[in-house]
């Protein structure tokens, strides 16, 4: 199964803290991380009761560095889109679907938890690949951070051994920047550009590619682009060229070790 990281952004209640840390206990998990949290005391001790393990242990950084160390990451939220067409918060996982999406594949998932006064906010969900609710009424939809917490610790307690790598963050932002570059090729309306990368994010955080898939995409791009302009395209790295070499292998970007039997 993938490491699995419950990062709780901003959170500014201890007590929840604490609770998040025994629901994780509960199911098998211990990687809880804080970002920017507030003052960690003795309710924070007391509500995480056996798993105060968890709550010492709990990693303090940035969200950038989380971004930069994740191979996916997922923002939960009780904020849905009204319709597909609106690609902040769509498309929609439950934590069921969720499971289904990341089992068997090797690496580090980030599910992202926000404020209990207002959530993640439109940069920090546009930023994630996978989007993941979980099913309520309508009437009161929106759950308490441990509880949410504890339902997607419970669908993800039995993840299926992991049989590949997925492709890293690294590997992902830059096929992310070519797709830009490549939106340029095809004068792509510049007031379409935002919607359309975002739903390219959406779409690759569902499908979990490994780095010699990301290559690939990488090649016909490049190849697309050459028929486009008429001539090879410029590094998207000045000096560093890390698109499909035209036979398979791709310079400067690692093979997905692939861990199938």
């Amino acid at each position: 199964m993938p490491s699995v990281d419950i990062v709780l952004v901003e959170p500014i209640y201890e007590g929840n803290i604490g609770f998040v840390a025994r629901v994780m206990k509960n199911f098998g998990f211990s990687n809880l991380v804080l970002i920017n949290p507030c003052e960690i005391g003795e309710e924070a001790v007391a509500r995480a009761s056996h798993a105060r393990d968890v709550l010492r242990s709990a990693e303090r950084i940035s969200l950038e560095e989380v971004f930069a160390r994740s191979e996916v990451t997922v923002a939960t939220t009780g904020a849905l889109a009204k319709t597909a067409c609106h690609s902040m918060r769509a498309p929609l996982h439950t934590p069921a679907g969720l499971r289904d999406r990341v089992s068997g594949a090797g690496g580090r998932v980030s599910i992202l938890f926000g404020r209990e006064n207002w959530g993640l906010n439109n940069d920090e969900v546009s930023r994630c690949d996978i989007i993941c609710t979980i099913p309520t009424t309508p009437e009161y939809p929106i759950l308490n951070m441990s509880h949410a917490v504890g339902i997607i610790c419970y669908e993800l307690a039995h993840l299926a051994p992991p049989e590949y790598r997925m492709a890293s963050r690294e590997d992902m932002e830059y096929l992310y920047l070519h797709f830009d570059r490549f939106l340029d090729a095809i004068d792509h309306p510049a007031y379409k550009r935002r919607n359309t990368l975002l739903m390219m994010r959406r779409i690759f955080g569902r499908a979990m590619l490994t780095s010699r898939e990301a290559s690939t995409l990488h090649g016909l791009l490049r190849r697309s682009e050459i028929h486009i302009l008429g001539r090879e395209p410029d590094p998207l790295i000045p000096g560093l060229q890390k698109e499909d070499n035209g036979k398979g292998d791709t310079a400067n970007i690692p093979d997905d070790k692939e861990m199938r039997a």
